[in-house]
């Protein structure tokens, strides 16, 4: 069953509440609305996208082209009493695709430099390696790799993330499992697509539910 309403993340533009987890929400962060009640961006499940901004119609366009979900980002102008366009979410994939066919000259090369370096600045070594050795410990199964991939997602400074609550940074088992499990929702089922169909959130959750517990299971036994 497909909706027929747009999926769009705003810009905050007073301070609040997470109305499902409590998270503090900044003037500027991203979310959606739940009613008319804030949701974080983990909440909404759209944590894993990455933010670009409005500016490069080329690259918006690739990016949004190679991008599985992408959400349109607005800002509500109080002037001119309307939702305006800011950017757009994309996958980091996507993203990565659009500017490899978008890097044309050393100008250009030098922008993705420049982003790459800001990301790399962003992160916190030790505590993503700490966070991988819990997702390790928790889903032996679950390969290296990965389990470092997800602790960089989760952990990348400034993300609103799950990786940067309170809880996570004890390395609280719970907060990690929620880590993982966002992990595979995303990059392991087919739940971006539905999202991309239309799907409301909880039946695009219901509709992944037996892929995301099978792979559960299997990252949580040893030798998997």
């Amino acid at each position: 069953m497909k909706s027929d309403k747009e999926l769009l993340v705003y810009q905050s533009s007073r301070e609040a509440a997470c109305v499902e987890c409590g998270a503090e929400i900044l003037v500027g962060d991203l979310i959606t609305l739940k009613g008319s009640d804030p949701l974080c961006l983990s909440c909404s499940d759209l944590d894993h996208l990455i933010y670009l901004p409005s500016g490069d119609t080329a690259l918006t366009r690739r990016a949004r082209k190679h991008s599985t979900l992408s959400v349109v980002v607005v800002q509500y102008s109080k002037s001119r009493k309307r939702n305006e366009r800011q950017g757009v979410l994309v996958s980091e994939e996507g993203l990565n695709r659009a500017e490899q066919e978008c890097l044309s000259d050393e100008d250009q090369r030098a922008v993705r430099r420049k982003r790459d370096q800001a990301r790399a600045e962003k992160r916190d070594e030790k505590y993503i390696q700490d966070f991988a050795a819990e997702i390790n410990k928790l889903f032996p199964g679950c390969p290296e790799e990965t389990a470092s991939a997800i602790a960089g997602h989760a952990c990348e400074k400034y993300s609103g993330r799950v990786g940067r609550s309170a809880g996570a940074k004890t390395l609280d088992s719970g907060y990690v499992i929620l880590a993982v499990r966002a992990h595979i929702r995303h990059a392991e089922t087919n739940y971006d697509s539905l999202l991309g169909q239309g799907y409301p959130r909880e039946m695009a959750r219901e509709q992944i539910l037996g892929q995301l517990e099978e792979c559960i299971s299997q990252w949580g036994k040893n030798g998997v």
